[in-house]
């Protein structure tokens, strides 16, 4: 049997980095899509943290650059794609929506259609999220919950997730999406909640500094461990039909609480240190998110393996190896 290969977008990120090492140990040849900025170097510290910088092939590219998808596609010739490349940061969204717009929503467009025009055989994921269910409409979200979402990053995901739909039914391809919850890792960007939670633990800890700022803390999450969720994206493009699959733990977690999880891991009282900054409010706040994942567990036989409590203290030991 010959080798596969596999495209990843956003596979400096920290999903695309867990996938190339996973798609690697199952012996694929691994191309990663990186957009070239002339400001700054591309940041591979994911996969250098990995140990797999060097095995992956990097290709320049970018999300909103059609002809030159194609161009890559021609060459590359993948088997699998898996679209994970977005401006993924909630926040930032309203700050940036056309831009988030243009990469999250007509970015996955972009990848569609060069695979429709040049391998239409190719296999395609696209990396949807829970955030499109926002308001949400149910207390249990699976895949037959209504959308609603309260942000620009949201509403952009969910025209890439319908066209995703709409490119699988118009143009009989094998395209589906993982509707993801909440899945950190020690890869996290420091920009997202968890990650400022361990690192700020961390340099607590560390007497580097003496509080840590937070929003909405009463705010709850689905979370799971971006290793076992990573698996789950591989498995939807091995199935005999593409669908649609919500990815998540079934349990959900206030902020608060995680944030607990980490100082007592660490030693220290969260109270002495936790300050609320109304700064850090999201201008539409999505209060809970809470994941039914049993179509995953039934047609793909995955589940998640990793705990929230063991998630938390590996990043808080990440981070205190990263300070030391």
């Amino acid at each position: 049997m010959s080798q596969k290969t596999a495209l990843i977008t956003g596979i400096t990120g920290q999903d695309g980095a867990y996938l190339a090492q996973l798609l690697l140990s199952q012996g694929y040849h691994v191309c990663g899509l990186v957009p070239r900025r002339s400001t700054s170097e591309v940041n591979l510290v994911r996969l250098e943290w990995l140990g797999i910088t060097k095995e992956v092939e990097l290709v320049d590219g970018d999300l909103l650059d059609l002809s030159g998808l194609v161009r890559i596609v021609q060459r590359i010739q993948p088997d699998e794609v898996f679209n994970l490349g977005a401006q993924s940061f909630v926040k930032t969204s309203w700050d940036q929506p056309i831009l988030t717009g243009q990469v999250s929503g007509l970015g996955a467009v972009n990848v569609l259609e060069a695979l429709r025009l040049i391998k239409p055989d190719a296999r395609y994921y696209q990396a949807s999220t829970s955030e499109m269910y926002g308001l949400i409409q149910e207390p249990l979200q699976s895949e037959k919950t209504p959308f609603y979402p309260r942000s620009p990053y949201a509403a952009a995901k969910l025209y890439a997730h319908w066209m995703t739909v709409n490119y699988r039914e118009s143009f009989d391809m094998y395209a589906c999406s993982g509707i993801l919850f909440n899945h950190e890792s020690p890869l996290r960007g420091l920009e997202f909640v968890t990650r400022k939670v361990t690192d700020g633990v961390a340099r607590i800890k560390k007497g580097l500094e003496t509080e840590l700022r937070l929003g909405n803390i009463d705010a709850k999450r689905d979370w799971g461990h971006a290793r076992d969720y990573v698996k789950a994206m591989w498995l939807m493009l091995q199935q005999d039909q593409a669908d649609d699959y919500v990815i998540a733990t079934g349990r959900t977690t206030t902020v608060r609480d995680m944030c607990r999880i980490a100082f007592d891991y660490a030693g220290l009282n969260m109270e002495e240190h936790l300050v609320i900054d109304p700064a850090f409010f999201r201008p539409a706040e999505v209060d809970i998110l809470l994941g039914d994942a049993s179509k995953a567990r039934a047609q793909l036989g995955w589940e998640a393996e990793t705990s929230l409590e063991d998630m938390i203290k590996e990043m808080v030991e990440a981070d205190l190896e990263r300070l030391s």
